[in-house]
Parts: structure tokens; sequence; C-alpha cells
């Protein structure tokens, strides 16, 4: 089959011939539609760093397809022909096909597909039958491949507890604050407002179910929201990822407010504690999703709530993929790129 490679951090992918997966007994074989990027693929590949992924690893955690074989074992009643979309992870032995202790993403034994498993970037697959999730009819595969992000978006909003009637700021319109901002808004927020330094950013940012947006370079963050939303954020997320970004959230946080933490900062961070301290701040920390969450993304693009469709900005075949990819590390104008393997 065909699949784009990993070579070494700071190099493009390459597109080559791979061998085949070899689905075990418990297994789906996928063939990939849509395969999406996400910001871990560019923190695991950028330049410079001590990358854990290995040279001809195949990235991609973010994919739908097709199912076309079906191992002896595979539980859930799976036929060919199936549409799919997969939580991008392998349970560990103990578990079996299912997390047992129902820790999933965050089993410290987990196995992710994309990072020490092969993953959506090439034609074909294979995955546990227990992390496979149905897509119906109604949910077209392209969007189908935007799962597993905007789960990432709703497990940040469900963990961060009562969004009815509170003031959010969310900082960062990347992929995850576009599906955070759309989902507390979904939640009943009495305003979203997102920051962001990119324009195309906040314009989608809005089309997405944003209240209002902010340039964090125009003017300060907390003034800004204040005057936009009449009072300072009660709940402020942090969907960046780098150094310093927490600490700017608690900064602007008012007394008692709550940071939520989803940007998956790859290197060490400071914080001044007393800052929050007295503020009495609640910093909550998220990661991934569970099934639920997925179950409930599913749901909500087959009953179409909402349109994921502006969050896409580039399909790709294998040639295209390797500059595009590296387009999204500077790209003004980027959100999300898919690969479409076959």
């Amino acid at each position: 089959m065909r699949a784009s490679l990993f070579q070494a951090a700071g190099s493009l992918m390459t597109a080559a011939e791979a061998a085949d997966p070899t689905p075990a007994p418990g297994d789906l074989l996928i063939k990939v539609a849509y395969s999406g990027v996400c910001g871990t693929d560019l923190h695991l590949t950028q330049p410079g760093i001590a990358s854990s992924l290995s040279a001809g690893a195949i990235l991609g955690h973010e994919f739908s397809g097709e199912v076309v074989e079906v191992g002896r074992d595979a539980i859930g009643g799976w036929r060919t022909g199936e549409r799919v979309t997969v939580m991008p992870y392998r349970p560990c032995p103990a578990c079996g096909a299912l997390c047992k202790d129902g820790l999933d993403i965050i089993c410290p034994s987990v196995a992710y597909l994309g990072i020490s498993q092969p993953g959506g970037n090439a034609q074909y697959v294979a995955v546990g039958a227990g992390q496979a999730m149905r897509l119906p009819e109604a949910v077209p595969l392209m969007s189908g491949a935007l799962t597993e992000p905007l789960a990432v978006g709703y497990h940040a909003v469900r963990k961060a507890g009562q969004i009815l009637g509170q003031k959010v700021l969310v900082i960062g319109a990347g992929p995850v604050g576009q599906a955070v901002a759309l989902f507390a808004r979904l939640a009943g927020a009495s305003c979203v407002i997102v920051s962001d330094p990119k324009a195309p950013a906040r314009r989608r940012a809005e089309v997405m179910g944003a209240t209002a947006t902010l340039d964090p370079r125009a003017a300060d963050v907390a003034t800004t929201f204040a005057d936009l939303a009449n009072g300072p954020p009660q709940v402020v997320f942090e969907c960046v990822g780098v150094p310093g970004m927490i600490e700017e959230s608690v900064r602007v946080a008012p007394l008692f407010g709550r940071v939520i933490v989803v940007g998956a900062c790859m290197e060490q961070d400071r914080l001044h504690p007393m800052v929050a301290l007295a503020k009495e701040l609640t910093l909550t920390f998220v990661l991934g999703h569970d099934r639920g969450d997925f179950q409930y993304v599913i749901d909500a693009l087959a009953q179409a709530r909402f349109d994921p469709m502006p969050l896409i900005t580039e399909v790709a075949d294998f040639d295209r993929f390797p500059l595009a990819f590296e387009g999204l590390r500077s790209g003004a104008d980027s959100c999300k790129l898919l690969l479409k393997p076959n």
C-alpha cells in the first residue's frame, strides 16, 4: 500500500510503498477515506526536537473509512462495508479489547495509533474492533474524519463543568479551539469570545459559533474581553499549548474563575502559583476523549446540529501532502488538513 512516512524531525514526509497491515484476530482492517493532521503531529515532527517517532512511522489518528476485513475474534458484530471512525488507541493487554477500568485514552499503558502504532496516513490501517465507531449514513466520511478533534473539544467543555449562562474565553482558534468554542456555545454559554492573532482563524471562529473574537496583539485580552462581554471571563480555555499560555490564562481569569488547559504543551513551562492562589482559581487539565464523547459528536453530526466543514481548509493527495503538512506550521489561513489516500 501507499503511505505517508515520517523520516526525521524537520524533514518532509515521504509518500512511499509500505507493508500492508496484518490485522490481529480481534482487529478490523480499514480502507482509509480521510485522515486529518493534528497539532500533536506537528509537535512530534517539529525541527530541533528529540522525536519519539521512529523513521518510517505512519502518523494519523483522526480518520474515517470503510471496513474491508473483520478478524475472526472481532467484537461488535462488524461487517465489511460498514463506515467507521476510530478512537485512536489500543488498550493495554491487561484490558484486552476494551479498557476495563474505563480509563480509555488516559491509561498509562495505552498505545496510540499514529504515534506508537501505525496510523491513518495510509491506504489501509488495522484497528482494534473495540475502538471502531460506526458512522451513520447521514454523516459523510469527510465529516467523520473530524470526529476525533471535535470529541477533544466536547470533552474539554464537558470536563469544565457548568457552562450554561457563563462568559467563556477561548485562547487559540486552531481546530481544537474552534471545537471548544462550538460546544461551549451549544452548552449554553452566554458569550463565547475567541482570542487569536490570525484574522482568518478569528473569522472561522465566528462562523463556528463564537459570539465575538479579539486579537491579543491589538490590546490587552482581559480588558478587551471585559469590554465585549460586560465583565470578565468566568471560564478560560487554553487551547494553544505553548509555554506561557497557562500563565496568561491564569492572569486573565477573575476571582474564583476556572481555567481549563486543553493545549498540549510539549515543553517545560512556568507558572506563578501565587497569582492563581490569590484568585482561588480552579485549574483543570484535560486530555483527549472517551467513548461517550465520540458517540455524542457522531450523534450531533448525524442530527446536523452544526456544520464542521468550515474547519477543513485543504484536502491533499499523497503527492501534495508533505508540503501541505509543513505549511500548517505557519499557514495564516490553515486549519484542518485532510489526507485522501484512496
